[in-house]
């Protein structure tokens, strides 16, 4: 086990009606690019109704320290990733991502 994880959070917010296929869309895409990058622990897509019609949908992944997490999303490591398709889908999307230390964990990371 790394002696630092790192958890990478970035959260957008889609309209309800089309939150199951952007889901999809960045479990094809963006979560295999995750999954390859070296130093990545493992990653989850979460999706959370807010009512009025919009879905919070957040990407979480977990990185073997910071260096691994530059190593995926360059030196301005703090700043969002978009993607062309990504204008299609969110109605909100945040300028930057959060990078949390994480102090306890039950789940068993893949190593590598």
């Amino acid at each position: 086990m790394p002696d630092e994880i790192i958890l990478r959070r970035w959260t957008g917010k889609v309209a309800t009606e089309r939150a199951a296929e952007y889901a999809k869309y960045m479990a094809e895409t963006g979560a295999e690019e995750i999954e390859t990058a070296d130093g990545n622990l493992g990653h989850q897509i979460t999706l959370r109704d807010l009512g009025n019609g919009i879905t919070e949908i957040t990407a979480l992944s977990w990185w073997r320290d910071m260096d691994a997490v530059r190593a995926f999303a360059g030196d301005d490591c703090e700043r969002a990733r978009y993607f062309t398709v990504d204008e299609i889908y969110l109605i909100e999307k945040p300028d930057t991502v959060e990078h949390h230390l994480v102090v306890s964990h039950e789940y068993t990371f893949r190593t590598g």
